[in-house]
């Protein structure tokens, strides 16, 4: 699959990286250029582009910036494909967001309205870093983490919970965009190691 990767730090490059291990066509872009991810794509063969190159040419485009990134990005570029957010808001860092700060909408519906057309999954925003590198275990393995994955469309969430279970983890169902709130920050599901079972009753247990 063509799968790009707009963002390059932590949660992009480790996405970067096991996804190549895989044997995916990833491309990888940043905020800055091209030319500042050569180590990256010598390690993992990972083609550097800008975001837009990466956004238009791929299948399957995976966000891992900060929020307050979003609004910058070239929301025709994204077109209809799919796009798993991978963000978290976290007001010191992005700013206040009105309607997501007094939790008109979720982050992930904020996400979709900034790029429309796009079908946003929320995904991989639950999982720090060196876990999403390191617990990926085989179907069947008692020790496999679960990820709560989040999205309107049926088929694009589908996809992902694919590629979810491919890197190692157990894809939770977590309903629609305007559901995803149970997977923000400092819900129960939230930097956990939980099994699915656990994500599920995380997911059920979840308060606004």
């Amino acid at each position: 699959m063509k799968i790009g990767i707009i963002g390059s730090g932590q949660v992009g490059g480790t996405l970067t990286r096991r996804l190549t291990q895989l044997g995916h066509d990833v491309a990888v872009a940043n905020s800055r250029s091209p030319e500042s991810l050569r180590e990256l794509a010598e390690e993992t063969g990972a083609e550097p582009g800008t975001v837009r190159s990466v956004a238009e040419d791929s299948e399957v485009v995976i966000l891992a910036v900060p929020m307050k990134a979003v609004p910058e990005l070239p929301a025709d570029a994204f077109g209809s494909k799919i796009v798993i957010d991978a963000t978290n808001y976290y007001p010191q860092r992005d700013g206040i967001i009105p309607d997501v700060a007094d939790r008109s909408v979720t982050s992930s519906r904020w996400v979709a309205d900034m790029l429309p057309g796009a079908r946003v999954v929320k995904a991989f925003n639950t999982i720090v870093a060196p876990r999403l590198m390191d617990l990926g275990r085989p179907v069947g393995d008692e020790r496999r983490v679960a990820l709560p994955v989040a999205a309107d469309d049926p088929e694009a969430k589908r996809v992902v919970m694919d590629l979810v279970n491919e890197l190692g983890f157990d894809p939770v169902d977590a309903g629609n965009l305007d559901q995803s709130w149970r997977q923000q920050p400092d819900t129960p599901v939230f930097a956990t190691d939980y099994d699915a079972e656990g994500v599920r009753a995380g997911l059920a247990s979840a308060r606004p």
